[in-house]
């Protein structure tokens, strides 16, 4: 079976790649052959796997920007889509733009699990985001924060850490306690500068309307009218979640992120985070969202690598459960 699609030459360069990198990515994986014809571009192979990128193709140049690049990540996506037969999901995820970047590009989510992330933020007033690294759960959260910050729905935000180092001691460094702390928070100053420029954020900062500290400096207070945000929070024990969670008083939001495979606790310490799930999954107005490596929107390696992991721990844990 073959069927033609009428592009123009941009948008099949577009489409295609450097040096054609998409083009053979979707014929491998979709079991199809593409060929330009003076700017008509064929698809030949079985019926089903025609169809089905066919619709692929479609709903990619639909939900293609002005910036005529198309992320590798979003060729990935969407080919695993229509692997499921669900590629019109590409356009739904791509409806919803969150806010823009300081350069105007815009942050939105780009998988359905970090849709249903993004909705669930918007609907509850604690969410838990579960998942391995590079799925986007701290930045789509900040990226949220800002939005509501920005339209005056919470007054502050605020952004917190435990401060556990991952394998390193850090107490003989030099510096006061602020620089021993910033580089357990640099991946929150990250994504801020990127939304909102170094001036905004150093401006808001001095206001003291943004926050970023590690947990143990909410012990003691009430945190009304503002976003916070817990990231890492697998790092924290029992007591510490309790504390955090019990600190959140009226019109506030918050957000607690954290991927379970990734504790630097002490082996005999139960993590705060795996309590905190088991106690509160059934309670109105919390979700708890889980991530995947579908949902990796770092470089493919990092996807194949978090996969690679999973199948591993998978296995150790099933040769466990042998003995």
């Amino acid at each position: 079976m073959e069927k033609t699609l009428e592009l123009s030459a941009s948008e099949l360069q577009t489409l295609f790649g450097r040096n054609d990198k998409y083009l053979e990515k979707i014929e491998r994986e979709l079991n199809v052959i593409l060929v330009n014809r003076n700017g008509n571009l064929k698809i030949v192979g079985d019926d089903i796997n025609v169809n089905s990128a066919t619709s692929m193709i479609n709903e990619i140049m639909n939900t293609q920007d002005n910036s005529g690049d198309i992320e590798e990540q979003k060729i990935d996506y969407a080919i695993s889509l229509a692997r499921e037969n669900n590629e019109r999901a590409l356009a739904e995820i791509d409806k919803e733009v969150i806010c823009h970047t300081i350069s105007g590009k815009p942050v939105k989510p780009k998988t359905l699990g970090q849709k249903n992330y993004v909705d669930a933020i918007k609907k509850d007033m604690i969410v838990f985001g579960l998942g391995p690294a590079g799925t986007g759960k701290t930045y789509l959260a900040m990226a949220l924060a800002i939005t509501a910050f920005k339209n005056n729905e919470v007054n502050k935000i605020i952004l917190t850490r435990p401060a556990i180092e991952a394998g390193e001691k850090l107490g003989f460094l030099p510096g006061d306690l602020q620089s021993k702390v910033d580089p357990y928070l640099r991946p929150l100053y990250d994504a801020l500068y990127q939304i909102m420029g170094a001036d905004g954020f150093q401006k808001n900062m001095e206001k003291g309307l943004i926050e970023v500290a590690p947990l143990a400096y909410m012990r003691g207070r009430t945190l009304d009218d503002a976003f916070i945000i817990l990231d890492e929070a697998q790092n924290t024990t029992p007591a510490q979640m309790k504390m955090f969670l019990t600190r959140i008083g009226f019109g506030s939001k918050v957000v607690i992120t954290g991927d379970s495979t990734q504790k630097d606790l002490p082996k005999d310490v139960t993590s705060g985070l795996d309590v905190a799930i088991k106690i509160l999954n059934k309670i109105e107005g919390i979700s708890v969202c889980k991530l995947s490596s579908k949902d990796v929107v770092r470089h493919p390696l990092v996807q194949k690598i978090v996969q690679a992991y999973e199948a591993y721990d998978e296995k150790n844990k099933n040769k466990g459960h042998k003995h």
